[in-house]
């Protein structure tokens, strides 16, 4: 059988599939509108995707994404300093924000405990948080870690390590999402929403 996709456009192909969530198809999709769409508007997306790893980085206090160090949250006068939410990827910090919920500082791990995988406390942002706290005026640590085994051996693990300290740790609520139906829910997390019952 002949391969009749051009050189670049296998290229384009292979470099899109190793993106998370961008499969075969989706790829193909891409090409096809790439190949299709006004001149220009490729050339933005390279010069956007070379901005983006120019200007970005990670800010040296919570690890939050950034243009600015420190970050627009650390800097910020009106966030309460007593009060850090713990996230496993910054990008988290942005669902967070979108709420309107929260207005404490942030600190980000960049990932979770996962020994199978090779990755110790050694390898993420552990020691830089419990040097922030060490530093005084934190109150309450939220640890928003992901709902996973990981991300639980993960809290459990700085939970430990925090205890000494004599601070508030929390962990964000979870169980039945609006608008889902209590049959549909799996085990742990419908065990999880009746532990965390509270009065009407």
């Amino acid at each position: 059988m002949k391969e009749l996709r051009p050189p670049a456009v296998r290229e384009l192909l292979s470099h899109l599939e190793r993106l998370p969530g961008v499969g075969p198809r989706s790829a193909q999709r891409l090409v096809e509108h790439l190949l299709t769409c006004p001149p220009d508007e490729p050339a933005r997306l390279g010069e956007a995707l070379i901005s983006l790893r120019a200007r970005v980085r990670l800010c040296s206090t919570c690890f939050l994404l950034t243009e600015e160090d420190p970050c627009p949250v650390c800097s910020d006068p009106g966030r309460d300093p007593s009060i850090i939410l713990v996230v496993e990827s910054p990008t988290t910090a942005w669902s967070v924000e979108a709420t309107g919920e929260y207005s404490g500082l942030y600190h980000a791990l960049l990932g979770h405990l996962s020994p199978l995988h090779g990755v110790g406390p050694e390898d993420l942002k552990i020691d830089e948080l419990l040097r922030r706290v060490q530093g005084g005026g934190v109150r309450e640590v939220i640890l928003a870690t992901n709902p996973t085994v990981e991300g639980e051996t993960t809290a459990l693990y700085i939970a430990r390590r925090l205890e000494p300290l004599g601070l508030d740790i929390s962990r964000p609520a979870s169980g039945i999402p609006v608008g889902g139906e209590v049959g549909a829910v799996d085990q742990v997390t419908l065990a999880q929403a009746l532990q965390l019952r509270r009065r009407v």
